[in-house]
């Protein structure tokens, strides 16, 4: 514990006054941070209140991790926790200041950041269905249609950003080979496959969809927009709501909810996590193991709904 110069109760009187004239801070919220702390010191210490010890303002940045500690330990919640967390730190900036204390023990205290919400996704028969009803709507050689099955999907087979499906070249797809040469955040290239049903609605519109709207400015674009530019990521967009939109009960979802719909599927098909994250082009395992939980709630679900005494 580090060194002090002040009681605690003193201490705590007066934060108790800095919180509600200076801060103008409401009743309940004075009592949470307050409530915190006093739990705070009876973790310091069992001497109980008013004896004149001064375990909170002796606390160094090992007592305040263990105390976060010892919450996570006793199943509190991350919001608890977290909360708890901005109390203490209000607490010691304020002492700090004020000459209570020497040097702030919070400054360097870190907790969790909110619980990261899972994405939402198709099911494997919500995506076949969207791709189906797609490649019926190109059915009549509409190059406008052509382009936007094929873009719906490459993006469902690769599980590449949108950002990344604007910038391909046609140079960038091999439909013999079925793989596409990707240029991903920080320009770091990367090789991902796409299967028989996306090579066939590229080679389509290829060969009749995007003769019709090139123009000689085209340029290399493998997508290329109304006018014959390269398409941008809002037009990709709108296309993947109206996709979706084509079958009633579906999410509606952006390009991105179709890459986490991809990496789902692929895992839930077997795939190594680092082979999805290869694909998916993640700096961080950590990042991809975000579609290893929705994979697990998805097998809850069918367990919940599937066995007798789920």
């Amino acid at each position: 514990m580090g060194g002090t110069l002040g009681g605690d109760e003193e201490a705590l009187r007066a934060f108790e006054q800095h919180l509600r004239i200076e801060r103008g801070r409401s009743e309940h919220t004075t009592r949470a941070y307050l409530s915190d702390l006093r739990a705070l010191r009876a973790y310091l210490t069992k001497d109980p209140p008013g004896d004149g010890s001064s375990p909170l303002l002796a606390a160094d940045l090992g007592d305040l991790r263990g105390w976060l500690g010892s919450l996570a330990a006793a199943k509190a919640s991350r919001a608890t926790i977290n909360r708890r967390a901005a109390s203490v730190r209000t607490f010691y900036a304020w002492a700090t200041r004020g000459g209570r204390l020497a040097a702030n023990p919070a400054l360097r205290l870190v907790t969790a950041g909110k619980a990261r919400a899972l994405p939402t996704i198709l099911s494997a028969e919500q995506a076949r269905a969207t791709l189906e009803a797609a490649a019926v709507s190109a059915d009549d050689g509409d190059p406008v249609a052509l382009r936007d099955r094929a873009m719906c999907e490459l993006l469902y087979a690769s599980g590449i950003r949108v950002g990344e499906l604007v910038a391909l070249d046609v140079d960038d797809v091999d439909l013999t080979a079925r793989l596409a040469r990707v240029h991903g955040k920080g320009n770091k290239e990367r090789t991902v496959p796409f299967g028989e049903p996306a090579g066939h609605a590229i080679a389509e519109w290829l060969a009749g969809g995007r003769p019709a709207l090139a123009i000689p400015t085209s340029g290399p674009a493998l997508f290329l927009g109304a006018r014959g530019g390269r398409i941008d990521q809002r037009r990709v967009r709108d296309v993947v709501h109206a996709a979706l939109a084509r079958l009633p009960g579906q999410p509606d979802l952006a390009p991105h909810g179709l890459r986490h719909t991809a990496a789902t599927h692929i895992l839930d098909g077997g795939a190594d996590l680092r082979m999805v994250q290869e694909l998916l082009g993640h700096r961080s395992l950590a990042t991809t193991q975000l579609y290893t939980h929705v994979s697990i709630e998805r097998l809850k679900e069918s367990y919940a709904r599937a066995h007798p005494r789920a």
